[in-house]
């Protein structure tokens, strides 16, 4: 099972529930890059477009690389309109960029697919001295807002979260500062809140769209989805998640 392209098979549901990044951080990122007409960006695995509309806006010469077929014609339908966007179907890991450079290169929640000396190398060879590597991260936090409908789904994984391989044994550790590694220099992490809130159907739906729970098999699937529409719908049919959204940015030296 290669997790990567499990999204490909969800597009709509993946479109409706990801979570999106907040304006700060995109003020933010688009500050530090200089980004704007006449620069050139790739977004690595846009998915959706969850964070591509604000680059997009700032009149950059975008394009994206999409492994997925089906996302990549969400992509093109929901963005197609835009004069400056590209987008190519194919896997970042192997595609051959020719003698193209770019002033950004930025993911969300992307590459960290990708092993490390990969990511790290190809998107340091890829960047004009100077440029911008970025990677967004969403951290989710619906324990602290009530530790009692957290301990119930956690009952819930416990009893039926049974996927066919999980996460972990598939993707080794990615760890975003191992980026000065490779010669990226000025690395730096910045956070941003934010907060979303479920109903136990929203809820379902949105677990629906992580890689590993999308392998479950039966009989446990139905009774796991079930199980987690039971314990939110317990708690007034509400569930309140507080994001923090990850910004960690580096760059290549100049003289790179």
């Amino acid at each position: 099972m290669d997790y990567r392209r499990i999204f490909d098979t969800i597009p709509d549901q993946f479109d409706h529930y990801r979570p999106r990044y907040c304006d700060e951080l995109f003020s933010s990122l688009i500050a530090y890059a200089g980004i704007g007409p006449e620069k050139k960006v790739l977004e690595l695995g846009p998915g959706t477009g969850q964070a591509t509309e604000p680059v997009l806006r700032t009149g950059c010469d975008y394009l994206a690389i999409e492994l997925g077929g089906n996302l990549t014609e969400t992509m093109t339908r929901k963005y197609g309109g835009f004069p400056n966007f590209s987008i190519v179907n194919d896997d970042f890991i192997t595609h051959d960029f020719g003698a193209a450079q770019f002033d950004m290169i930025y993911s969300a929640a992307t590459i960290q697919w990708i092993p490390e000396e990969i990511a790290f190398a190809k998107t340091f060879s890829l960047l004009k001295p100077g440029g911008t590597l970025a990677m967004m991260i969403t951290r989710s936090d619906y324990r602290t807002p009530n530790e009692s409908l957290y301990q119930r789904i956690q009952q819930v994984y416990a009893k039926d979260f049974r996927p066919e391989t999980e996460y972990k044994d598939m993707h080794p550790p990615f760890d975003y500062a191992h980026a000065v590694d490779y010669g990226f220099v000025d690395f730096e992490k910045r956070e941003f809140a934010g907060q979303r809130v479920f109903t136990a159907d929203e809820y379902a739906a949105f677990s629906g769209t992580h890689c590993d729970h999308l392998v479950i098999p039966e009989p446990y699937k139905t009774r796991f989805f079930e199980g987690l529409k039971q314990a939110v719908k317990e708690n007034g049919n509400r569930i309140v998640f507080q994001d923090t959204y990850a910004l960690y940015l580096a760059r290549k030296p100049q003289g790179g």
